[in-house]
């Protein structure tokens, strides 16, 4: 077994009863296109707490989404770290963005990366709508583990697909390299299968 497996399933014990969610499988999807190509209801921003644009996956959906995406970024004056915000997709083939503000490491800050994950469902069911694709969150210059964060990202979603298993259709993991790749296709069965 994998040092990457093994930890995984360590991280699998402290936070659920059973090991494994089949039920849920269907809903969770792994991809490598662009995150601003993706016809979902709402795409997760990986943004600054200014939500005006920056670089890495925050500036390719400002680009991609055009100027009113920032007109209405300006509008809502910021976002806490481990929070999240909604707008209007503009441009994107997504009908939303939804915002949110990871934790800069180090220190790694499990809590609030859990936070941005769950504040992002919680928009999402909010606002009736069912489909959500994430990009890995806090990984770039934020400096998060990849790892770890893939954790957190995968039981936090598990937590919330457990608890509102009708409101949510469908949930993607935007996977930029070849890294993050082999995190998610290594430990998300054993989340979900």
């Amino acid at each position: 077994m994998s040092t990457i497996r093994a930890r995984a399933l360590e991280h699998i014990k402290q936070h659920f009863q059973t090991a494994t969610n089949p039920a849920l499988r269907s809903k969770v999807l792994l991809t490598q296109d662009s995150i601003t190509t993706l016809e979902v209801d709402a795409i997760v921003n990986a943004a600054n707490n200014s939500l005006l644009g920056g670089g890495g996956v925050d500036g390719a959906i400002h680009r991609a989404a055009g100027s009113g995406l920032l007109n209405e970024c300006r509008s809502l004056e910021g976002c806490a770290t481990g929070d999240a915000k909604i707008t209007k997709g503009y441009r994107l083939p997504a009908k939303h963005v939804i915002h949110t503000v990871g934790p800069i490491a180090p220190p790694e800050q499990p809590k609030m990366l859990e936070s941005c994950y769950r504040r992002c469902m919680e928009v999402l069911v909010e606002n009736q709508l069912r489909s959500i694709a994430f990009p890995c969150v806090s990984t770039g210059v934020y400096g998060y583990n990849k790892e770890r964060a893939a954790n957190v990202a995968l039981s936090t979603v598990r937590q919330f697909l457990e608890r509102h298993p009708e409101q949510v259709g469908q949930v993607v993991f935007c996977l930029f390299n070849t890294e993050d790749i082999a995190i998610y296709n290594e430990i998300l069965p054993l989340y979900f299968e």
